[in-house]
């Protein structure tokens, strides 16, 4: 079920009068009613691939249930492995299965072996890399002991299905969402107007913004080769507020819905574009996915802490795997060490952190350094957005090449 649909037109204000006027008195009932929502919204889908996300709360629950009992540090390693085995290996099957089968022939075709090994018609469950790393933060934070385990399942339930941000995030903490579960809600009429303008916001980028340039875009993209470099040049910049649109829009919608709920969801997009350099433009933009990364994958292995050497490895660990994240191709994976090789120069100058506050602040416009600033920003973002949108890393560079010749004029 797709949030700018006639479907869900019909689907949240039922809910929501079931929620506020039938199990209002009753947190259970209300925490169980989320849960029937949420399985109905996803399963709208493919009813099929409800078992996926029941099979991986089930064993997160155990996890963390078992987390809080066992003493023994072996044992509890052996648990957090478990749970990181189980979702990653059914988001490794399910995404990138095809991906690595492909690679691993053409690798041994390259030496001149034949393996006749056939891909698999495999179906990409909607959302499965948002509540896999949701769940995940879950059991990290137990294992860490940040977090207690809950040992309500259908609060845990509706933590990992919560329908607004289930299948386009924000990916939410565990700190941050379970414990609203556990706790009274009470409707707010200023809570649910604030829900309402942001959905509202977040279809007009969604419908408006997103899928107008996305004709353009799409046109451009498609038939690349019969277009100049001015062309292909709008093309891009189409390309780059389409996916803002999506992205941002998605974000906007899940947060304002939830406010009608009573819940409150983390800021996941804070005006990206107009950042100053890279490292700001990665503290603005897609925040639950690029400090989800921080937190659990980029500060473990030393952050930036150490030398050179492990500054260095590290910043291409965390941007090749969130561009790995958004896609089995290999385009997704240079368009993450692009962005590594953009933010490594700022790390290595430890000018990473240089701009933290607000562009003009206390002013009415930013003054020329900063406008400077966030045109080149701007434009190395776009070029870099041609490789999330091309179809392969061959169509990409020519799409780059027609762009940068004699044909822009």
């Amino acid at each position: 079920m797709l949030f700018n649909s006639l479907d869900f037109a019909v689907f949240l204000p039922i809910v929501f009068c079931l929620y506020w006027f039938v199990t209002n008195k009753n947190l259970k009932l209300q925490n169980f009613l989320i849960v029937i929502a949420s399985y109905t919204f996803y399963g709208w889908w493919d009813w099929r691939f409800l078992t996926l996300i029941l099979f991986s709360t089930i064993i997160d629950f155990y996890i963390g249930v078992q987390l809080s009992k066992e003493k023994s540090l072996y044992k509890r390693k052996a648990f957090l492995w478990l749970s990181i085995i189980v979702n990653l290996g059914f988001l490794g099957f399910f995404k990138y299965y095809n991906f690595f089968l492909e690679n691993f022939i053409n690798a041994f075709s390259f030496f001149g072996y034949n393996i006749g090994v056939q891909s698999l018609n495999i179906v990409l469950p909607v959302g499965i890399s948002f509540y896999t790393f949701q769940t995940l933060s879950y059991t990290i934070d137990v294992y860490k002991e940040k977090l207690k385990p809950t040992n309500d399942f259908i609060s845990f339930a509706a933590f990992v299905s919560f329908f607004p941000q289930l299948v386009a995030g924000p990916i939410e903490r565990a700190t941050n969402l379970l414990p609203q579960f556990h706790k009274e809600r009470k409707f707010s009429y200023s809570n649910a107007v604030d829900g309402l303008r942001q959905i509202l916001w977040g279809l007009f980028k969604k419908i408006v913004i997103a899928d107008g340039c996305a004709q353009f875009a799409n046109e451009i993209f498609n038939n690349s080769d019969s277009y100049n470099g001015s062309t292909l040049f709008l093309g891009a910049i189409f390309f780059t507020f389409q996916i803002y649109g999506d992205f941002s829009g998605y974000s906007d919608i899940a947060i304002g819905t939830s406010r009608l709920f009573g819940f409150n969801l983390m800021q996941n997009f804070a005006f990206p574009y107009f950042s100053r350099d890279i490292a700001e433009f990665w503290r603005r933009w897609h925040i639950s996915l690029s400090t989800w990364f921080r937190d659990y994958l980029y500060i473990p292995l030393g952050g930036s802490k150490g030398g050179t050497w492990m500054k260095v490895r590290n910043t291409f660990i965390i941007f090749l795997v969130s561009g790995f994240w958004h896609g089995a191709n290999w385009t997704f994976i240079a368009w993450g060490a692009l962005n590594a090789l953009y933010f490594l120069p700022l790390l290595l100058l430890k000018r990473n952190r240089t701009n933290l506050g607000n562009v003009a602040h206390g002013k009415t416009l930013p003054n020329f350094k900063e406008f400077f600033s966030m045109l080149i920003t701007f434009g190395l973002t776009v070029i870099a957005w041609v490789f999330f949108r091309a179809e392969n890393i061959h169509h990409a560079l020519s799409y780059l090449n027609n762009i940068f010749s004699l044909s822009f004029f």
